[in-house]
């Protein structure tokens, strides 16, 4: 009897789906929903908008790295394929789990946002948030297992809807008349000066890069993208061009209607411009750009979670069981052990505290991404790059320094959520050593995609 080879990922993917993954897993609730906290740390049109255009200057460092690295090493995985190439298993290790846990954390904390505002919308769900998140979650999962081109094709459709739904919020705001903001009776905020500036600064860029982070996911998906050492830098950085474009014509609509001052502290602006643009249908119209915002995210997320476990079983680091891929081109184990973890965090509520620190992780796996870029510079010099990161080494370095500068910002600015970072990288380690002998490498993991 002759056993079939192992299912290979398919390379189906061409750089529209590139672009819409970099562009739908970046622009989600955030852009709505975060200006109001940076402007009550930064209450000046001045600072808020230059802490947004930072963050985009910040992004476009950074992805002149993962284009490099991405189309160097077109396999899927995202960034753990990098550090644990650049760092062995200790480092690999961290970074594969914690990148796991941190993309299943936001997939619950948005599915479960869906939810609520499904339940403004539609009488029948109000209350039953969880139930509706549930049923998203499932229709989703549902479209990931039946193969990588429906999860794409998903992602293409809520990618283009949503920058264009957003759009065409900002040209209303410039074109519509609009009703005046009601008098304000509270004191004006103080603009933070000095040390207390940096403080602030530290804490407003918590929200932005959380709005910003993501632009690089199509690395995860390296091997199952055609051409990847042409395609995958092109999709980062005419994706991340769009957001940096979308998210500035998107604050400076804001100012326009709302001032900085009146900005801060809103929860959700974008509701508030929109209720004073179209009235009471505003806050429909904004629950429906969100949806579809929301759920382009959510669907990005749980298609790069199983890759992190995939890539993590070929080098031995998680058990074998998640490298089977079925028909249609998804790695099935790894896929429901990923949706378990977010079912988890569903029903548990536990992510709250995660969520609160989940800036600090996602500026600590930037740092390391640099930092493998510069080790396997040295390490690898002959090895093929597609794409060279451009200004190498003053360019990457400057990304390093700006990561380094912002982990400092934010720790000064939330002792909490740094302590809790440290104490997550000091416990993988010894993690790491206890599950090691558990694991066995596999040997011959390792096969090109199929077309």
């Amino acid at each position: 009897m002759i056993t079939p080879a192992p299912r290979r990922l398919l390379q189906v993917l061409g750089t529209a789906f590139g672009l819409a993954m970099v562009v739908g897993a970046t622009i989600g609730g955030g852009i709505l929903g975060t200006p109001g906290s940076v402007a009550t740390a930064l209450p000046s049109t001045a600072l808020f908008m230059g802490a947004w255009i930072f963050g985009g200057v910040n992004a476009l460092l950074g992805a002149t790295v993962y284009a490099e690295l991405g189309a160097m090493m077109p396999r899927s995985g995202g960034v753990y394929v990098f550090a644990h190439r650049a760092f062995g298993d200790g480092v690999g290790f961290f970074v594969g789990y914690a990148d796991w846990i941190n993309w299943s954390v936001s997939a619950a904390a948005l599915i479960l946002l869906v939810g609520e505002y499904l339940g403004a919308l539609i009488p029948g769900f109000a209350g039953h948030s969880l139930t509706a998140g549930c049923a998203i979650f499932a229709v989703l999962a549902a479209l990931q297992w039946v193969g990588v081109r429906s999860g794409g094709r998903v992602q293409e459709v809520t990618s283009v809807l949503k920058a264009l739904a957003l759009v065409a919020l900002v040209v209303a705001v410039f074109v519509l008349p609009h009703a005046e903001l009601p008098a304000s009776i509270t004191a004006p905020l103080a603009v933070p000066h000095g040390a207390a500036l940096l403080l602030a600064f530290g804490v407003a860029m918590q929200g932005v890069i959380f709005s910003y982070d993501s632009y690089y996911a199509v690395v995860y998906f390296g091997e199952e993208i055609r051409d990847p050492g042409r395609a995958i830098p092109r999709s980062i950085f005419r994706g991340l061009l769009i957001i940096i474009g979308i998210y500035s014509l998107l604050n400076a609509a804001f100012l326009t209607i709302v001032p900085v001052q009146r900005v801060a502290g809103d929860p959700f602006i974008g509701s508030t411009v929109a209720t004073l643009i179209f009235g009471p249908r505003g806050d429909t119209f904004i629950r429906i750009i969100m949806i579809v915002a929301v759920l382009g995210t959510v669907n990005a997320q749980i298609m790069a979670t199983p890759r992190i476990l995939l890539a993590m079983a070929r080098d031995g680091l998680f058990p074998a069981q998640a490298m089977r891929v079925n028909a249609g081109g998804t790695p099935s184990i790894a896929l429901a052990l990923s949706l378990l973890l977010v079912g988890g965090f569903l029903f548990t509520g536990s992510f709250n505290t995660v969520l609160g620190v989940d800036a600090f992780f996602i500026v600590l796996l930037y740092l390391i991404t640099f930092a493998s870029l510069f080790r396997l510079r040295r390490r690898e010099p002959d090895t093929p790059r597609p794409y060279r990161a451009w200004g190498y080494p003053f360019v990457p370095g400057l990304a390093i320094l700006s990561a380094l500068g912002l982990l400092a910002a934010m720790a000064l600015g939330d002792q909490r959520g740094v302590l809790i970072t440290g104490i997550v990288l000091l416990a993988s380690w010894p993690a790491w050593r206890l599950i090691r002998p558990l694991l066995r490498r596999p040997e011959g993991s390792e096969g090109p995609p199929t077309h």
